[in-house]
């Protein structure tokens, strides 16, 4: 892994700030160049499926899977100025267990919403309703890579209502409008958001003459079953221990996802030997 990433732990402010709201915005995480080659991968993929999906071109488009569909998306896996923030937030035990794609196109012009709200939600599905407690544990977190500048509220920007993480339900004061506390995130092309999946989200409607792209990375615990159907096997034979580790392999099987030993999470003795601590959330 690349030791460069321990230039970017997560400071003490930024961990306030994520424990507090639940989300976290870090500034120019990409280059250009960068920015250039994931979105020329993220228009070819747009190309590929939006036709497969039936989606028209004023729709957007939510691509599962997005690490495994093309080679320029793997090394956000383990980007050095992102990665150390998640390691500190979660601890060594994690692994990807999502990735998808968003792209979303302006609206058509004669657009009527079907409801005036946003489309407010948690990540995660079912363990907003079988965890019992209040609130439910992290879990995990995501990290949007964005390719868009999101400088302007109208360009379909992610909305968050922030401290909402510390709720499981959510109520609004009025039946027709959006809470109160919610607020768009606003961002330049280049940027990362990290946010907990129980943070109360939403994507904003774009209205703007772009389309808004972003790329979501979703690291959990390695017990937690990944959340789409991952197709990465074919980048183990060229990636590192760690990467292993977070593409899913566990040498002592499924034990290992529960009951790791050292040689199921290399994280582990790399951050132990590299940052002198283990790798905890305190």
């Amino acid at each position: 892994m690349d030791e460069s990433c321990l230039q970017f732990r997560l400071t003490d402010a930024e961990r306030v700030q994520f424990d507090e709201e639940g989300f976290l915005v870090v500034r120019n995480v990409l280059s250009a160049d960068d920015i250039a080659s994931l979105t020329s991968a993220a228009d070819q993929l747009d190309s590929e499926y939006r036709p497969k999906m039936e989606l028209g071109p004023h729709q957007p488009l939510n691509l599962l899977d997005a690490i495994g569909k093309d080679d320029v998306f793997l090394p956000l896996l383990d980007w050095p100025r992102t990665f150390a923030k998640v390691v500190d937030i979660l601890g060594w035990h994690i692994q990807l267990y999502h990735s998808h794609m968003i792209v979303t196109p302006p609206l058509a012009p004669d657009f009527s919403p079907k409801h005036p709200r946003l489309g407010w939600h948690q990540d995660s599905g079912r363990l907003n309703l079988d965890i019992e407690t209040n609130p439910r544990p992290r879990i995990s977190l995501k990290v949007g890579f964005f390719l868009t500048d999101l400088s302007e509220t109208d360009r379909g920007n992610f909305h968050v209502i922030p401290g909402s993480h510390l709720n499981n339900t959510l109520s609004f004061p009025e039946a027709d409008r959006d809470h109160l506390d919610a607020i768009p995130v606003t961002i330049s092309a280049g940027d990362a958001v990290f946010f907990d999946r129980r943070l109360w989200h939403a994507a904003g409607r774009n209205t703007a003459a772009l389309t808004r792209k972003v790329l979501f990375l979703g690291y959990s615990y390695r017990w937690l079953k990944p959340r789409d159907d991952m197709t990465v096997a074919h980048y183990l034979d060229r990636s590192d221990p760690i990467q292993k580790q977070l593409l899913g392999e566990s040498p002592n099987g499924g034990f290992g996802y529960t009951s790791p030993t050292d040689e199921d999470v290399p994280l582990k003795i790399w951050w132990a030997e590299h940052v002198g601590e283990d790798a905890v959330v305190p």
